[in-house]
């Protein structure tokens, strides 16, 4: 379903001073916004299309937590997540953390519109090609160390072992024993 964008949603609360974490899978379609999720707890999982901004969504879970004595601590929320099948993207989980105990109303509400904005813009933009995809047939996995011995290379650029140590050597700083990192 491409007109439906997903997103995660993950909440830290506190009760009886332990705290508790919970995610959700956020959605978005046709300019409304509602949640998919796990939980014993009826009205902190399913959440139908019907929000017109995030704040309203993150509002009705926070009564919710409120409901079951929990006070909500932070929320975290991700980008969009992509809906190629094959996409080596990371999801990005934790595009806003927002400290829910430190921001006012106002400024929550304003957080999220700006994360709401964040994520319009992605949707436009489309995503860059899969490394998959992009890669020649005779080059290794683009999650291979280059170094890697299943890496396969030209056999004019191979070093003899020494070279090799001396290449390393001037490539990681190595002076008399002493690395230096930059």
């Amino acid at each position: 379903m491409p007109s439906v964008e997903r997103f995660p949603i993950s909440f830290k609360t506190q009760f009886s001073g332990s705290h508790f974490r919970h995610i959700v899978l956020g959605i978005h379609s046709g300019g409304r916004f509602g949640a998919l999720g796990i939980s014993r707890r009826q009205d902190l999982m399913f959440k139908p299309l019907e929000y017109r901004t995030l704040a309203d969504l993150l509002q009705d879970f926070q009564a919710a937590y409120q409901g079951y004595w929990h006070t909500l601590r932070k929320v975290k929320i991700g980008q969009y997540v992509s809906h190629d099948p094959h996409s080596v993207e990371q999801i990005e989980w934790k595009h806003s953390v927002l400290d829910v105990d430190k921001l006012s109303k106002e400024e929550l509400r304003k957080e999220l519109e700006r994360h709401t904005r964040d994520m319009r813009l992605k949707i436009g933009k489309p995503a860059s090609l899969s490394p998959t995809k992009d890669r020649r047939k005779d080059m290794g996995s683009p999650l291979r160390n280059p170094g890697s011995p299943m890496r396969r290379s030209n056999r004019s650029e191979r070093r003899l072992s020494g070279e090799k140590k001396a290449v390393e050597a001037k490539a990681t700083g190595d002076m008399n024993g002493y690395q230096i990192r930059v």
